[in-house]
């Protein structure tokens, strides 16, 4: 039976997680690598935790209410937790158990010193490394210390902070269960940690080595600063010597100390290079046998290394896969999108497909490849000129990039991504027809794609679908559509640069696009306010919607219209659905719900507006901004024909804000056109997924969010889904969470952040991209989830990006603070179009600024002072 309980090192790998947990399976891994030496040791399998589980049924009762448990009280987690602890380490071992312990205990020496460590089956794994979430004892010596140190193991599955860790990741206690690892005590001379990519950069080819005397406690608990070594490329490139005042010894009766280093060895090196060069060399071959980057546990005894750890380094942004080995320059497509988060497969692939460039996919976000376009000096330019008039810092990150000389390759200057044949396009002339005219084609488009799609199910709808993308693209790049755009944009550029030139005047274009025409994203917003004005006198209708909770949203609307006063509010609201449902916040993902699948979305906002804004404000702050914009022309006008040549310059200016007017409010279109069209798609893709449901091949409908366009049409022929590969994506996708995207990343691995080169900002304040003028003082809001705003007036709303599913919020604020975004991002189109003060891309302003914080922003000068 010992088997069942008991396994040598030797005979395990990283198939039997279930059986050893992850260190015990990594450890096994370690083991049977060429070259590697692990010391000696064996598991204590989970069986023999499941059967000591099993000897205390009151341990099940406590679970059950671990469960239930609010993860945010600390007192209940810390009670139960501790009782569940003391119960399992009361139990007395079964004779035959102790005795298979004790018998392994033999193999590696009666009295041998041990390390006695935890090994859950839910830590080490690639999507959540549990790091220092379980318990290990140095230094145990004798078979009744290692018994006692085997339960103690068992009970660190439920310290405090594990069991809040796995309520945080979604991890059901009784799904996790508890191996141990015993292994001959290595008494080092130096000892620490390798991680074989840099994990401050995140750089593949750096890798880091941290060394201290003694023992690795000491530099683990902090008792230290290690030496620290930089290696590249198999040589030492940087090293930073420590000194190393104390170091952790094992004490020969069992139990460590701390002792303090005579000072002329204090200032020595830990490793010498030609170690330190080895110990990666090793690092290498563990990194390459495990797949990924690593963070090793070493020890020098002799000057031999033996490995007592190795996990995966879970904070990595992946690196978006090439066939090639070149030097790859990736650009984030979500922080020019306005949607930094995750995306699920079937969302991926949809963008893919419908995008006018190639994009590559690494956690969960997608990257454009921009090394040609930065190869050659001619497209360079142009590539920096528009990435950084959008977003400072893309352009820093890439500049960063650059300056290394050697990483992106010089091409002539006739390669691809070369300004096109031809010239640039010619400029159109400033008519609103041309406007009218772009919407109508928009519309007739996708009502055609509307009434196509409906007869088409099965293969035949696949076939038709990849028709629709071609059309769908052929709209985006339509060329008047794309002269619409930039007309709008440069007029914005020029005004802004012209009129602080002449007049000293910052974003002067900012005041000056007030309320423009055609904004369909602005008039979202001031739409849901005359949403609010029907409900507002309805006192049943209001009382309705505070309560509804607990209403499924599929009989959301047909509940509303059996209240008094309930069908005019429903009519209100199917038509804002009509014309607004098919957006939602993170929409360029096709697997978000959308507003017409989740109306009770939009229930806090429009209570919002009842409760802090005035009946028939919509038309009035559209006629204010109007008047605000008319008397900033007339001033800047005779501000002009007052200067020197002044005739010329106000009638110059007179036509870039005629210019400015016509076209900046098309420029939030192009995007509710995708958006109107992913939502025909998603319908139809949706209907063929219940198909697949009757018919058993899948689950359940959302099954398909998890498979690519590609898959999903394989499985729609075969008439099969790989099951496996559903859950396998499901929990890499809640792995990506965790992930912050970069802004640019390279194909080492390096996130390159950009910085705000400026002097102008005062100490202590955080720095960020001026888009919308104008100074506001008050309470900040941090929301990160738009059906949990809770606004009062005045407040000012701090969040990671605002997609314009988030507009709507903006008509009850004060002032906008983001993490994301760029001068022509949606977030700030719509802040200028409303007046709000507005600065985006502050760098973590979500976990820097907290919620209920008296803030400033700057909106002129792009910046935020914290007050309070």
């Amino acid at each position: 039976m010992s088997g069942q309980y008991v396994r040598d090192l030797q005979e395990v790998d990283e198939t039997q997680l279930a059986a050893v947990g992850g260190k015990g399976a990594h450890l096994g891994g370690l083991s049977r690598i060429d070259g590697i030496r692990v010391p000696a040791g064996f598991c204590v399998t989970t069986d023999a935790f499941r059967r000591i589980m099993a000897q205390a049924p009151s341990i099940d009762d406590r679970l059950d209410q671990l469960s239930r448990l609010d993860p945010d009280d600390r007192e209940a987690i810390r009670t139960l937790s501790a009782e569940i602890r003391r119960t399992i380490e009361e139990i007395t071992l079964p004779d035959d158990l102790a005795a298979a312990i004790t018998r392994a205990l033999a193999r590696l020496g009666e009295r041998a010193a041990c390390a006695v460590r935890s090994s859950a089956t839910a830590e080490d794994l690639p999507t959540a490394s549990f790091a220092g979430q379980q318990d290990t004892y140095l230094n145990v010596v004798g078979p009744a210390a290692v018994l006692r140190h085997v339960s103690r193991c068992w009970a660190s599955l439920f310290t405090e902070r594990a069991v809040t860790y796995r309520r945080r990741n979604g991890i059901d206690h009784r799904t996790v269960h508890m191996a141990v690892v015993v292994q001959q005590m290595v008494f080092p001379d130096a000892a620490g940690i390798l991680f074989t990519a840099d994990p401050v950069t995140g750089n593949r080819k750096v890798a880091t080595v941290d060394a201290g005397f003694g023992l690795g406690e000491a530099l683990v608990s902090g008792l230290v600063n290690p030496d620290v070594f930089t290696v590249r490329d198999g040589e030492v490139v940087a090293k930073a010597i420590a000194a190393k005042q104390r170091a952790v010894q094992a004490l020969p009766a069992g139990g460590t100390q701390e002792v303090a280093i005579e000072s002329p060895r204090q200032e020595q090196p830990a490793l010498t290079d030609a170690q330190v060069v080895r110990l990666v060399r090793l690092g290498r071959r563990i990194e390459a046998h495990f797949g990924r980057p690593q963070d090793i546990e070493w020890c020098l005894v002799d000057d031999a290394f033996q490995i007592v750890q190795s996990r995966p380094i879970t904070t990595l942004f992946p690196v978006p896969e090439t066939d090639d080995q070149e030097n790859h320059v990736y650009v984030s497509v979500g922080h020019q999108q306005m949607m930094t988060d995750p995306m699920k497969p079937l969302g991926l692939s949809m963008w893919q497909l419908t995008a006018m460039v190639p994009m590559h996919e690494a956690g969960g976000r997608l990257f454009v490849d921009v090394t040609r376009r930065l190869a050659s000096p001619a497209s360079r330019a142009g590539l920096l000129d528009v990435l950084g008039r959008g977003d400072p810092l893309v352009r820093d990150a890439l500049e960063t990039v650059l300056d290394r000389g050697d990483f992106v390759p010089s091409l002539p200057d006739a390669g691809p991504g070369g300004p096109p044949p031809g010239g640039a396009p010619a400029p159109i002339e400033t008519d609103p027809a041309v406007v009218t005219e772009l919407i109508e084609r928009s519309r007739a488009s996708i009502a055609a794609l509307e009434r196509d799609i409906r007869t088409k199910t099965g293969p035949a709808l696949f076939d038709f679908l990849l028709e629709a993308f071609e059309e769908h693209k052929r709209v985006l790049g339509d060329p008047l559509s794309l002269q619409a755009i930039m007309a709008g944009m440069e007029a914005t550029w020029w005004l802004n640069d012209k009129l602080q030139e002449w007049l000293g005047e910052k974003n002067a274009a900012d005041t000056l696009t007030l309320s423009a025409p055609d904004n369909i994203t602005s008039e979202m917003g001031l739409a849901l306010l005359d949403v609010a004005d029907v409900i507002r006198p309805q006192p049943e209708v209001v009382a309705f919607l505070h309560g509804i909770e607990g209403i499924e949203d599929k009989a959301f609307l047909d509940e509303l219209g059996k209240v008094a006063g309930g069908a005019e509010a429903r009519d209100a609201i199917e038509a804002y659905l009509d014309r607004y449902g098919m957006r939602c916040v993170g929409e360029i993902d096709i697997t978000r719900p959308r507003w017409r699948e989740r109306p009770t979305t939009l229930v806090p906002v429009i209570l919002d507006n009842i409760r802090n804004i005035e009946p028939g404000a919509a038309g009035r702050r559209f006629e204010q901004g109007r008047q605000k914009a008319r008397k900033k022309e007339q001033d800047v006008l005779s501000r002009l024909r007052a200067l020197p040549d002044g005739d010329r310059k106000a009638d110059e200016t007179k036509r870039m804000i005629d210019r400015v007017r016509t076209f900046i409010g098309y420029r939030e279109y192009p995007k509710y056109g995708i958006v109107s069209r992913y939502f025909v798609y998603k319908q139809a893709l949706l209907a063929e997924a219940e198909r697949l449901v009757r018919a058993g091949v899948l689950r359940e409908q959302d099954d398909i969010f998890s498979l690519t366009f590609q898959e999903l049409h394989d499985a729609v022929r075969a008439h099969q889904v790989d099951d496996q590969l559903v859950r396998q994506r499901e929990d890499a996708f809640r792995s990506y969470h965790a992930l912050t995207p970069p802004r640019v990343l390279t194909s080492e691995g390096e996130a390159v952040t950009g910085a705000y080169r400026r002097d102008d900002v005062p100490a202590g304040a955080l720095s960020g991209l001026p888009v919308s003028a104008g100074t506001i003082e008050g309470r900040a809001r941090v929301i990160l989830d738009m059906a949990r705003a809770d606004l009062e007036a005045g407040d000012i709303l701090v969040t990671t990006f605002t997609d314009p599913s988030w507009s709507p919020l903006f008509v009850g604020v004060a002032g906008l603070v983001t993490e994301v975004g760029g001068l022509m991002t949606h977030g700030a189109v719509i802040a200028r179009e409303y007046g709000l003060p507005a600065v985006v891309g502050v760098e973590r302003a979500t976990r820097l600024i907290r919620d209920g914080q008296r803030i400033r922003v700057h909106g002129t000068d792009g910046y935020v002072e914290i007050l309070s």
